[in-house]
């Protein structure tokens, strides 16, 4: 993708402030069915990310983990925990703008990945002109009406879309909400697991999605600026990169709820996302679904690793190698001794 170096000088939207990152812990789980994925931001922090960022010379603050009190709503057909999904979301959505108010680059441990409906709520709210990447296996498009489970972490793209909002009864508790992002504004990596629903709504609106058929046909490197410049064209926009860990293949990340084979590699991974990183616009990334009750350690320990390299990737980390610092022109003799 090519930008014009007076959109990259003139954007007042994307411009990242350099070195200063905002951790923020999503320990919650009410999105799906299966006990762990809750513990997946201490599990992730837990394997060193904080230390690895501050490797980077990053200015890290952790923000702790948000904490909510549902509040008693009307019942919804298929959404049992909609209490608890608007309660979490709202409080998460107020975090992120905080954090942005603080010129950081918001990283969101999750949790499963209804939790990006605050993540995205919030980034909207504070940046307004915003583009997604959702890498993931699945598409997340269902409704209350369309889901066969009645998880929400398989809802929040169509929660966040205006052009799906007519597809929605009143969501008691959610009117905090509004949905602010065009569907035209989302591109998909890394589909393989689509429902029927999903796949009409992907061909009625025209959504830029690239399932692993067209990372297979055309390489990772040219599918994330292909959907960059779908969703980004003039690169005026602040990035958003919702990561579901289950996007990678199984044997990369094997502790996640809903592993589909025939995934990402980790190496494509890292690519996609020091891609990003050098568009100078990314301000906010989510890293859910990091079950660590699924599967023994060894299996634990390849998932968080996996999460850690994604971020770092996100953050700087350059696989050539760190830079040296400034002022330091030779390199001393006694380095070789």
């Amino acid at each position: 993708m090519l930008c014009s170096i007076r959109a990259v000088l003139l954007n007042n939207f994307g411009t990242r402030n350099y070195g200063k990152v905002g951790i923020i812990g999503v320990p919650f789980e009410k999105g799906q069915k299966k006990f762990g994925v809750e513990l997946g931001p201490d599990a992730i922090r837990n394997a060193g990310l904080l230390k690895d960022l501050t490797t980077l010379d990053l200015d890290v603050k952790d923000f702790g983990d948000i904490d909510y009190y549902p509040e008693t709503t009307g019942d919804i057909i298929n959404m049992p925990h909609l209490s608890h999904v608007a309660a979490c979301t709202k409080n998460l959505s107020n975090r992120v703008q905080e954090v942005m108010n603080e010129n950081r680059v918001v990283v969101t441990l999750g949790g499963d990945h209804s939790v990006s409906v605050g993540t995205i709520d919030g980034h909207v709210k504070s940046k307004n002109n915003i583009g997604v990447l959702w890498v993931d296996a699945h598409a997340d498009l269902n409704t209350n009406i369309t889901s066969n489970s009645g998880n929400v972490h398989g809802m929040p793209v169509a929660l966040l879309t205006s052009e799906l909002s007519d597809y929605w009864p009143h969501l008691p508790g959610m009117d905090w909400q509004k949905p602010m992002l065009s569907i035209r504004n989302v591109a998909y990596i890394g589909l393989r697991s689509v429902d029927r629903y999903e796949r009409l709504v992907i061909e009625k609106f025209g959504i830029t999605a690239f399932g692993m058929e067209d990372v297979e046909r055309y390489g990772i490197h040219d599918v994330v600026h292909m959907a960059l410049s779908r969703i980004d064209p003039h690169c005026n926009k602040s990035l958003h990169v919702s990561f579901d860990i289950d996007s990678l293949d199984p044997l990369e990340a094997p502790s996640t709820g809903t592993p589909v084979r025939g995934g990402l590699s980790l190496r494509e991974a890292i690519h996609l996302m020091e891609e990003v990183h050098r568009t100078h616009r990314l301000n906010a990334i989510d890293l859910v679904e990091v079950n660590p009750k699924i599967g023994d350690d060894n299996c634990v320990k390849l998932t968080t690793e996996a999460a850690i390299h994604v971020l770092q990737a996100a953050l700087g980390h350059t696989r050539r190698g760190l830079k040296v610092p400034a002022g330091i022109t030779d390199i001393p003799l006694q380095t070789f001794r």
